[in-house]
Protein backbone atom coordinates (compact mmCIF):
# COMPACT_ATOMS: atom_id res chain seq x y z
CA UNK A 1 0.00 0.00 0.00
CA UNK A 2 1.39 3.28 -0.66
CA UNK A 3 1.27 6.54 1.16
CA UNK A 4 -1.49 8.74 0.43
CA UNK A 5 -0.27 12.12 -0.82
CA UNK A 6 -1.32 15.21 1.14
CA UNK A 7 -4.45 17.08 -0.50
CA UNK A 8 -2.78 21.11 -1.66
CA UNK A 9 -3.60 23.60 -4.06
CA UNK A 10 -0.98 24.95 -6.68
CA UNK A 11 -2.00 27.85 -8.85
CA UNK A 12 0.13 28.49 -11.87
CA UNK A 13 1.36 31.78 -12.83
CA UNK A 14 0.82 33.03 -16.68
CA UNK A 15 4.46 33.85 -17.34
CA UNK A 16 6.39 33.51 -20.70
CA UNK A 17 10.16 32.96 -20.42
CA UNK A 18 12.87 33.47 -23.11
CA UNK A 19 16.34 31.58 -22.00
CA UNK A 20 18.98 31.11 -22.97
CA UNK A 21 22.12 33.35 -24.23
CA UNK A 22 21.97 36.01 -26.91
CA UNK A 23 18.53 36.13 -26.12
CA UNK A 24 18.74 39.83 -25.44
CA UNK A 25 18.57 40.10 -29.16
CA UNK A 26 14.62 38.66 -29.48
CA UNK A 27 13.52 41.78 -27.53
CA UNK A 28 11.71 43.61 -30.69
CA UNK A 29 9.82 40.06 -31.27
CA UNK A 30 9.18 39.79 -27.57
CA UNK A 31 7.74 43.19 -28.39
CA UNK A 32 6.08 43.05 -31.32
CA UNK A 33 4.25 39.51 -29.79
CA UNK A 34 2.58 41.31 -27.01
CA UNK A 35 1.56 44.07 -29.18
CA UNK A 36 4.11 46.91 -27.74
CA UNK A 37 5.20 49.44 -29.35
CA UNK A 38 5.98 52.29 -27.26
CA UNK A 39 8.21 51.06 -24.16
CA UNK A 40 9.58 52.91 -21.54
CA UNK A 41 13.37 51.35 -20.59
CA UNK A 42 13.65 50.93 -17.16
CA UNK A 43 17.54 50.97 -15.33
CA UNK A 44 19.37 51.98 -12.48
CA UNK A 45 21.58 55.15 -13.24
CA UNK A 46 24.42 52.29 -12.83
CA UNK A 47 22.99 50.25 -15.93
CA UNK A 48 22.06 53.37 -17.98
CA UNK A 49 24.10 52.13 -20.68
CA UNK A 50 22.60 48.74 -21.06
CA UNK A 51 19.22 50.52 -20.73
CA UNK A 52 20.24 52.64 -23.82
CA UNK A 53 21.72 49.13 -25.54
CA UNK A 54 18.12 47.61 -24.86
CA UNK A 55 16.62 50.83 -26.92
CA UNK A 56 19.14 50.77 -29.58
CA UNK A 57 17.41 47.18 -30.26
CA UNK A 58 13.92 48.29 -29.83
CA UNK A 59 14.56 51.28 -32.20
CA UNK A 60 11.12 52.62 -32.96
CA UNK A 61 9.35 50.59 -30.01
CA UNK A 62 11.00 52.79 -27.39
CA UNK A 63 9.22 55.62 -26.23
CA UNK A 64 11.75 56.89 -24.11
CA UNK A 65 13.97 55.97 -20.99
CA UNK A 66 13.80 56.57 -17.24
CA UNK A 67 17.01 55.71 -15.66
CA UNK A 68 16.55 56.31 -11.96
CA UNK A 69 15.60 53.37 -10.54
CA UNK A 70 16.56 53.33 -6.64
CA UNK A 71 17.15 50.32 -4.35
CA UNK A 72 13.78 49.70 -2.01
CA UNK A 73 11.48 51.57 -4.79
CA UNK A 74 11.15 54.59 -2.76
CA UNK A 75 7.81 56.06 -3.39
CA UNK A 76 8.57 59.35 -5.30
CA UNK A 77 10.96 57.67 -7.27
CA UNK A 78 7.87 55.13 -8.24
CA UNK A 79 5.73 58.35 -9.06
CA UNK A 80 8.37 60.24 -11.07
CA UNK A 81 8.26 56.66 -13.80
CA UNK A 82 4.39 56.58 -14.08
CA UNK A 83 4.71 60.42 -14.86
CA UNK A 84 7.38 59.84 -17.31
CA UNK A 85 5.18 57.16 -18.59
CA UNK A 86 2.22 58.94 -18.98
CA UNK A 87 4.48 61.69 -20.90
CA UNK A 88 6.24 59.16 -23.33
CA UNK A 89 2.61 57.80 -24.14
CA UNK A 90 4.11 54.65 -23.56
CA UNK A 91 1.66 51.52 -23.78
CA UNK A 92 4.36 49.06 -21.34
CA UNK A 93 7.40 49.04 -20.00
CA UNK A 94 11.05 47.52 -20.52
CA UNK A 95 13.03 46.82 -16.97
CA UNK A 96 16.43 45.74 -17.54
CA UNK A 97 18.69 45.58 -14.33
CA UNK A 98 18.28 43.49 -10.88
CA UNK A 99 15.46 44.02 -8.47
CA UNK A 100 15.61 47.34 -7.79
CA UNK A 101 14.62 48.30 -11.62
CA UNK A 102 12.02 45.11 -11.90
CA UNK A 103 10.42 46.63 -8.55
CA UNK A 104 10.23 49.97 -10.12
CA UNK A 105 8.49 48.33 -13.33
CA UNK A 106 5.93 46.77 -11.08
CA UNK A 107 4.86 49.93 -9.27
CA UNK A 108 4.33 51.28 -12.98
CA UNK A 109 2.02 48.39 -13.52
CA UNK A 110 -0.04 48.95 -10.53
CA UNK A 111 -1.22 52.02 -10.65
CA UNK A 112 -1.37 52.13 -14.77
CA UNK A 113 -1.92 48.63 -15.61
CA UNK A 114 0.86 48.93 -18.16
CA UNK A 115 2.33 45.78 -18.93
CA UNK A 116 5.92 44.86 -18.23
CA UNK A 117 8.85 43.56 -20.24
CA UNK A 118 12.10 42.26 -17.64
CA UNK A 119 15.18 41.56 -18.51
CA UNK A 120 17.22 40.42 -15.17
CA UNK A 121 20.81 41.11 -14.71
CA UNK A 122 20.81 39.33 -11.42
CA UNK A 123 19.47 36.89 -8.96
CA UNK A 124 16.64 38.28 -7.44
CA UNK A 125 13.79 36.09 -8.75
CA UNK A 126 11.77 39.04 -8.17
CA UNK A 127 10.44 38.93 -11.97
CA UNK A 128 8.84 35.44 -11.38
CA UNK A 129 6.34 37.28 -8.56
CA UNK A 130 3.08 39.27 -8.52
CA UNK A 131 4.56 40.55 -5.65
CA UNK A 132 5.59 44.29 -5.52
CA UNK A 133 7.19 46.60 -2.73
CA UNK A 134 7.11 50.55 -2.36
CA UNK A 135 9.27 52.45 0.69
CA UNK A 136 7.65 55.47 1.78
CA UNK A 137 8.59 57.57 4.75
CA UNK A 138 10.94 54.77 6.47
CA UNK A 139 8.22 51.90 6.05
CA UNK A 140 8.08 49.69 2.97
CA UNK A 141 5.25 48.02 1.82
CA UNK A 142 4.21 45.24 -0.24
CA UNK A 143 1.38 43.66 -1.55
CA UNK A 144 0.45 40.88 -4.22
CA UNK A 145 -1.56 41.89 -7.79
CA UNK A 146 -1.58 40.08 -11.09
CA UNK A 147 -1.46 43.27 -12.70
CA UNK A 148 2.13 43.37 -11.58
CA UNK A 149 3.51 40.12 -12.97
CA UNK A 150 5.31 40.73 -15.80
CA UNK A 151 3.98 39.35 -19.48
CA UNK A 152 7.29 38.35 -20.58
CA UNK A 153 10.98 37.18 -18.66
CA UNK A 154 13.84 37.55 -21.26
CA UNK A 155 16.71 35.45 -19.20
CA UNK A 156 20.35 36.22 -21.18
CA UNK A 157 22.87 34.84 -18.93
CA UNK A 158 25.15 36.76 -20.93
CA UNK A 159 24.16 39.74 -19.17
CA UNK A 160 24.87 38.68 -16.19
CA UNK A 161 28.86 37.75 -16.80
CA UNK A 162 29.93 41.52 -16.02
CA UNK A 163 28.52 41.11 -12.25
CA UNK A 164 30.73 41.49 -9.66
CA UNK A 165 31.81 38.24 -7.62
CA UNK A 166 30.51 39.87 -4.13
CA UNK A 167 26.91 41.23 -5.86
CA UNK A 168 26.64 37.59 -7.25
CA UNK A 169 27.08 35.71 -4.36
CA UNK A 170 24.86 38.07 -2.08
CA UNK A 171 22.00 38.45 -5.38
CA UNK A 172 22.04 34.47 -5.21
CA UNK A 173 21.78 34.33 -1.60
CA UNK A 174 18.92 36.31 -1.76
CA UNK A 175 17.40 33.89 -4.26
CA UNK A 176 17.99 30.65 -2.24
CA UNK A 177 15.95 32.91 0.85
CA UNK A 178 12.77 32.67 -1.39
CA UNK A 179 13.20 29.01 -1.91
CA UNK A 180 14.17 28.41 1.85
CA UNK A 181 10.71 30.40 3.17
CA UNK A 182 8.92 28.66 0.27
CA UNK A 183 9.91 25.23 1.87
CA UNK A 184 7.86 26.18 5.09
CA UNK A 185 5.08 28.56 4.06
CA UNK A 186 1.65 27.64 5.04
CA UNK A 187 1.07 27.15 1.13
CA UNK A 188 3.71 25.31 0.62
CA UNK A 189 2.80 22.04 -1.71
CA UNK A 190 5.11 19.49 -3.11
CA UNK A 191 5.48 21.04 -6.38
CA UNK A 192 7.04 24.34 -4.77
CA UNK A 193 8.77 21.69 -2.56
CA UNK A 194 10.29 20.18 -5.18
CA UNK A 195 11.14 23.67 -7.13
CA UNK A 196 12.55 25.17 -4.44
CA UNK A 197 15.37 22.49 -4.01
CA UNK A 198 16.36 22.10 -6.74
CA UNK A 199 16.52 26.31 -6.94
CA UNK A 200 18.70 26.18 -3.86
CA UNK A 201 20.76 23.35 -5.37
CA UNK A 202 21.53 25.52 -9.15
CA UNK A 203 22.89 28.55 -6.57
CA UNK A 204 24.31 26.52 -4.12
CA UNK A 205 26.13 24.63 -7.31
CA UNK A 206 26.90 27.65 -9.02
CA UNK A 207 27.67 30.30 -6.78
CA UNK A 208 31.07 28.58 -5.84
CA UNK A 209 32.48 27.83 -9.58
CA UNK A 210 31.31 32.13 -10.77
CA UNK A 211 33.61 33.33 -7.87
CA UNK A 212 36.29 30.83 -9.18
CA UNK A 213 35.58 31.60 -13.07
CA UNK A 214 32.88 34.70 -13.44
CA UNK A 215 33.11 34.86 -17.08
CA UNK A 216 32.10 31.16 -17.09
CA UNK A 217 28.76 31.15 -19.11
CA UNK A 218 27.78 27.62 -17.91
CA UNK A 219 27.83 28.75 -14.13
CA UNK A 220 25.91 32.03 -14.93
CA UNK A 221 23.48 29.73 -16.45
CA UNK A 222 23.01 27.59 -13.51
CA UNK A 223 22.41 29.96 -11.28
CA UNK A 224 19.94 32.53 -13.51
CA UNK A 225 18.08 29.18 -13.80
CA UNK A 226 18.12 28.58 -10.10
CA UNK A 227 16.70 32.57 -9.16
CA UNK A 228 14.38 31.83 -11.79
CA UNK A 229 13.22 28.65 -9.79
CA UNK A 230 13.19 30.53 -6.35
CA UNK A 231 11.53 33.28 -7.85
CA UNK A 232 8.96 31.55 -8.84
CA UNK A 233 8.67 29.93 -5.03
CA UNK A 234 8.62 33.08 -3.76
CA UNK A 235 5.62 33.74 -6.47
CA UNK A 236 3.46 30.82 -5.13
CA UNK A 237 3.69 30.52 -1.63
CA UNK A 238 3.58 33.32 1.77
CA UNK A 239 6.19 34.98 3.09
CA UNK A 240 7.06 34.58 6.49
CA UNK A 241 9.57 35.78 8.59
CA UNK A 242 13.23 35.84 7.04
CA UNK A 243 11.12 38.68 4.47
CA UNK A 244 9.43 40.16 7.08
CA UNK A 245 12.95 41.11 8.96
CA UNK A 246 14.02 41.97 5.82
CA UNK A 247 11.16 44.77 4.40
CA UNK A 248 12.32 46.28 8.23
CA UNK A 249 15.86 46.83 7.22
CA UNK A 250 15.59 47.88 4.01
CA UNK A 251 12.42 50.12 4.40
CA UNK A 252 13.00 51.64 7.99
CA UNK A 253 17.01 51.56 8.18
CA UNK A 254 17.64 51.65 3.97
CA UNK A 255 20.32 48.85 4.48
CA UNK A 256 21.42 47.17 0.99
CA UNK A 257 18.86 44.50 -0.15
CA UNK A 258 20.98 41.40 -1.22
CA UNK A 259 23.26 41.44 1.71
CA UNK A 260 21.03 41.73 4.21
CA UNK A 261 19.00 38.62 2.82
CA UNK A 262 22.15 37.32 2.80
CA UNK A 263 23.31 37.52 6.12
CA UNK A 264 19.96 37.12 7.72
CA UNK A 265 19.21 33.93 5.90
CA UNK A 266 20.81 31.62 8.49
CA UNK A 267 19.75 33.07 11.60
CA UNK A 268 16.08 32.98 10.80
CA UNK A 269 17.02 29.57 9.23
CA UNK A 270 17.83 28.31 12.77
CA UNK A 271 15.20 29.54 14.28
CA UNK A 272 12.46 28.53 11.96
CA UNK A 273 14.17 25.11 10.58
CA UNK A 274 13.48 22.95 14.54
CA UNK A 275 9.97 23.59 13.81
CA UNK A 276 9.99 22.36 9.82
CA UNK A 277 11.64 19.35 9.46
CA UNK A 278 10.56 18.43 6.10
CA UNK A 279 11.89 21.81 4.84
CA UNK A 280 15.42 21.15 6.67
CA UNK A 281 15.80 17.78 5.18
CA UNK A 282 14.93 19.35 1.99
CA UNK A 283 17.75 21.95 2.42
CA UNK A 284 20.18 19.81 3.82
CA UNK A 285 19.66 17.90 0.42
CA UNK A 286 20.19 20.61 -1.72
CA UNK A 287 23.17 21.54 0.13
CA UNK A 288 25.03 18.55 0.85
CA UNK A 289 25.17 19.37 4.74
CA UNK A 290 23.66 18.26 8.09
CA UNK A 291 23.87 21.78 9.73
CA UNK A 292 21.92 24.09 6.95
CA UNK A 293 22.26 27.30 8.92
CA UNK A 294 26.11 27.13 9.71
CA UNK A 295 26.53 25.88 6.21
CA UNK A 296 25.11 29.20 5.29
CA UNK A 297 27.11 31.33 7.01
CA UNK A 298 30.14 29.81 6.70
CA UNK A 299 29.37 29.45 2.45
CA UNK A 300 28.33 33.11 1.89
CA UNK A 301 31.08 34.34 3.80
CA UNK A 302 33.95 31.88 2.41
CA UNK A 303 32.58 33.58 -1.00
CA UNK A 304 33.25 37.17 0.05
CA UNK A 305 29.77 38.32 1.20
CA UNK A 306 29.06 40.21 4.68
CA UNK A 307 28.96 38.27 8.12
CA UNK A 308 27.06 40.19 10.21
CA UNK A 309 24.48 43.16 10.10
CA UNK A 310 26.73 45.61 11.92
CA UNK A 311 29.01 45.73 8.72
CA UNK A 312 25.62 46.89 6.65
CA UNK A 313 25.15 49.56 9.07
CA UNK A 314 23.02 48.21 11.80
CA UNK A 315 23.43 49.33 15.33
CA UNK A 316 22.31 48.17 19.12
CA UNK A 317 20.30 50.91 18.83
CA UNK A 318 18.19 50.28 16.35
CA UNK A 319 17.11 46.45 17.57
CA UNK A 320 14.29 47.47 19.30
CA UNK A 321 12.37 49.06 15.93
CA UNK A 322 12.99 46.02 14.64
CA UNK A 323 11.56 44.00 17.49
CA UNK A 324 8.45 46.85 17.25
CA UNK A 325 7.57 46.50 13.88
CA UNK A 326 8.26 42.41 13.46
CA UNK A 327 5.81 41.75 16.56
CA UNK A 328 3.07 44.56 14.83
CA UNK A 329 2.36 42.92 12.02
CA UNK A 330 3.91 39.41 11.77
CA UNK A 331 4.26 37.20 8.67
CA UNK A 332 2.91 33.67 8.85
CA UNK A 333 5.48 31.45 10.44
CA UNK A 334 6.36 27.70 11.45
CA UNK A 335 7.03 28.85 15.24
CA UNK A 336 5.48 31.73 17.42
CA UNK A 337 7.28 34.90 17.00
CA UNK A 338 7.96 36.59 20.42
CA UNK A 339 9.62 39.97 20.95
CA UNK A 340 12.27 38.19 22.96
CA UNK A 341 12.95 35.78 20.15
CA UNK A 342 12.82 38.35 17.55
CA UNK A 343 16.05 40.27 20.03
CA UNK A 344 17.52 37.25 20.00
CA UNK A 345 17.12 36.20 16.23
CA UNK A 346 18.45 39.98 15.16
CA UNK A 347 21.03 40.50 17.98
CA UNK A 348 22.71 37.45 16.75
CA UNK A 349 22.77 38.57 12.90
CA UNK A 350 24.03 41.99 14.39
CA UNK A 351 27.16 40.32 15.63
CA UNK A 352 27.89 37.61 13.15
CA UNK A 353 27.75 35.14 15.85
CA UNK A 354 27.14 31.41 13.09
CA UNK A 355 29.85 32.95 10.75
CA UNK A 356 33.30 31.86 11.03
Amino acid sequence: MTARQPSFTYEALPMRVIFGAGTLAQLPQEAERLGLRRLLVLSTPEQAALAEHAATLLEDACAGRFTEARMHVPADVAAAARKAAREAGADGCLAIGGGSTIGLGKAIALETGLPVISVPTTYAGSEMTPIWGLTDNGRKRTGRDRSVLPRSVVYDPELTLRLPVDMSVTSGFNAIAHAVEALYAPDASPIVSLMAEEGVRSLATALPTIAEDPLGIEARSDALRGAWLCGACLGATTMSLHHKLCHILGGTFDLPHAPTHTVLLPYVAAFNLPAAPTAERALSRALATDDVPKHLARTSVELGAPRSLAELGLTEHDVTEIVTQAVAQPYANPRPVTADAIRSLVTDALHGTLAP
